[in-house]
């Protein structure tokens, strides 16, 4: 998928490793019974770091959310190192956090730092036990394979359903000093987020304090990941963590001025690349949706008619059979929690093929449906809504619904 250029950004390599100072790993240790797919994934920043998380929202929450939120309360936001698996979410067992705890345990042994000073994180199959075992017999070779080039196989270790690995770095200035930021996600289906969606875990090596990471964090989440949906669940292990361990050698940034400014954007370009990712690869999806909804009078009514209109089943579904349906796209609109004159909106359907209008004023508009047919037969599909109403923008991003969906899920937990 093709990347947004941004002026002052330069898109580099190394994911979670791009920034100085961070090293990482993946292997199996054996929850996965297929050896050759990783299950067990660490980061490590060689000094301590401000840190930064959001989660999900969902009443029932995975053992790992709660140790770590605990974690980082303890530490006032310090954090060196990041432990996580996959296969299995460690949630809704009895004794999940007493094995959460466990593994933050094992990790800060072998890296020789505090267990509070470890981010837990689990995705898989709910409910299932978790053995403190693998981990233990695995720990010793994964923090010793720790490395600068580690950052992929530590991406395929978070990886469930996900068909491809899924990083983003960027390279820019603070003051004069070149920073680094990067960041790795996992997440297919099981996707509509509120605060958070999927892991994704963010490393840079900008100086900047952990109230303030929080607050860009908190806000580039409301515009990315929360604008994402695949399939309107949300998940009970969701996270987002950011760790700076200030080796740029910046001056700290602890508050809302100039550097700030940069900082965030550097936050927002890499997790919306990211966000991107996992609206491509949406279990069983065939085609990426963007929806950009615009001349709304505040960010909110955009952000909320954009995920109206991607969050809607109908109209996944209306994509995935290339049927410029787009009664479907206005009736998603039409239940919008948002005050605005449908009467005005205006709708289009765009891709590599060319543009349909199909909407003008809250009526449809002859089209050719030969055409429009072709325009839906690519795989990067974009629906612009005009709300002519204000100056305000949003992005919303998901993909088809497909029978594959419904097949990967009918047979998930084998």
């Amino acid at each position: 998928m093709k990347m947004e250029k941004f002026d002052g950004y330069t898109y580099v390599e190394g994911g979670v490793c791009a920034a100085q100072g961070f090293t990482a790993n993946g292997l199996n240790c054996g929850i996965n019974p297929d050896k050759n797919k990783n299950d067990l994934g660490l980061v490590y920043s060689e000094t301590a770091c401000n840190a930064a998380a959001v989660y999900t929202q969902n009443k029932v929450k995975g053992a790992p959310i709660l140790v770590t939120k605990e974690h980082l309360k303890k530490t006032n936001g310090i954090a060196k190192a990041v432990i996580v698996n996959s296969k299995n979410a460690n949630t809704c067992n009895a004794d999940g956090i007493e094995v959460a705890e466990k593994v933050c345990e094992l990790t800060a042994k072998e890296l020789g730092i505090t267990a509070d000073e470890v981010i837990v994180a689990s995705t898989g199959v709910i409910g299932e036990p978790l053995a403190v075992e693998p981990f233990a017999n695995g720990m010793h070779a994964l923090a010793q394979g720790l490395s600068r080039e580690g950052h992929m196989e530590a991406v395929r270790a978070i990886m469930t359903t996900d068909t491809v690995e899924k990083e983003s770095a960027v390279e820019f200035k603070i003051g004069g000093k070149t920073c680094y930021l990067g960041g790795m996600a996992k997440g297919s289906g099981m996707i509509h987020p509120n605060m958070a969606t999927t892991l994704n875990f963010i490393t840079t090596d900008a100086a900047i304090s952990s109230d303030m990471l929080q607050k860009a964090l908190s806000e580039i989440v409301k515009v990315t990941y929360n604008c994402l949906s695949i399939d309107g669940d949300t998940s009970t292990n969701d996270m987002v963590s950011v760790m700076a361990n200030g080796l740029a050698g910046n001056e700290e940034i602890t508050e809302e001025n100039e550097d700030y400014g940069i900082f965030k954007q550097a936050l927002y370009i890499v997790m919306q690349n990211m966000t991107k990712m996992l609206a491509a690869d949406g279990e069983g999806a065939s085609k990426f949706l963007e929806c950009t909804c615009s001349g709304a009078k505040d960010l909110q009514t955009a952000i909320t008619v954009a995920k109206s209109v991607i969050g809607s089943s109908l109209f996944k579904c209306a994509m995935f059979g290339g049927d410029a349906n787009w009664g479907r796209i206005l009736c998603a609109i039409g239940y919008a929690d948002a005050e605005f004159d449908i009467m005005k909106v205006n709708v289009d359907l765009i891709s590599a093929a060319g543009k349909v209008s199909v909407c003008r004023n809250g009526a449809g508009m002859e089209f050719s449906e030969e055409f429009a047919a072709k325009v839906l037969a690519e795989d990067e599909i974009y629906i612009t809504v005009d709300l002519q109403d204000g100056e305000c923008q949003a992005k919303a991003w998901g993909c088809d619904l497909t029978y594959d969906y419904v097949k990967i899920n009918g047979d998930y937990r084998s």
